[in-house]
């Protein structure tokens, strides 16, 4: 019986997370990009502004695949999951669920897609393949990670994996909140926080599907 029902009081314990809207659901976002002769100054600006200012930023190195389980004969796929795994701490790995963007209303400062973050064991990628998803593509991150209040910042570099040479020579910056549902005020403290990043970067919301519509 104890078995039985151990299972069943957790989905109801999460169903009831859900609802009060306790669980950090949703990713508010903002990208730009920035040359790398630029980067040092968005660097200095951002220890200025951010809260670990006395200890610098944390530098990231992160070893990150992307699977898609997809349906015979369709292009698009069913569900895409992302596995991360940080290569300079041993950490677990992070089993990572984005949703499709909602850009919503023009005037919504920041773009909002739904994401969950799951720790999990090493083996989570043969269960994945288990399942029938496939790698579409690996890559790995490598710089450095500010935090204002609940808002995260990243300025980094994408490498091919087993190469030292970046695929570009400029920085990814990303301006993050995770937030239960409904918490939409955050979208413009980050408004107000990438203001002050100008004119060395330029943060936005990006609008996926115009590159899919790309030749």
């Amino acid at each position: 019986m104890t078995s039985s029902a151990t299972p069943m009081a957790a989905v109801d314990l999460l169903q009831q997370a859900l609802n009060s809207n306790i669980i950090p659901n949703q990713e508010y976002l903002l990208q730009g990009s920035i040359l790398d002769s630029a980067a040092e100054h968005l660097l200095h600006r951002l220890r200025g502004l951010c809260d670990n200012v006395d200890t610098g930023p944390e530098a990231f190195a992160d070893y990150e695949m992307c699977l898609s389980l997809k349906v015979p004969n369709e292009k698009t796929p069913v569900m895409t999951v992302r596995v991360r795994k940080a290569q300079d701490t041993d950490a677990p790995y992070q089993l990572r669920y984005i949703g499709q963007p909602e850009l919503g209303d023009r005037n919504r400062p920041t773009l909002v897609r739904s994401s969950l973050d799951i720790a999990c064991t090493p083996h989570v990628v043969e269960f994945l393949t288990e399942m029938g998803f496939r790698v579409d593509f690996e890559y790995i991150t490598k710089g450095y990670m500010f935090r204002k209040g609940r808002m995260k910042v990243t300025v980094s570099k994408i490498f091919k994996v087993n190469s030292s040479e970046p695929i570009s020579q400029s920085y990814l910056v990303e301006l993050s909140v995770l937030a239960p549902t409904g918490q939409d005020v955050i979208a413009d403290d980050m408004r107000i926080f990438a203001e002050q990043l100008k004119p060395l970067v330029q943060l936005e919301k990006i609008d996926y599907k115009r590159f899919a519509q790309m030749p």
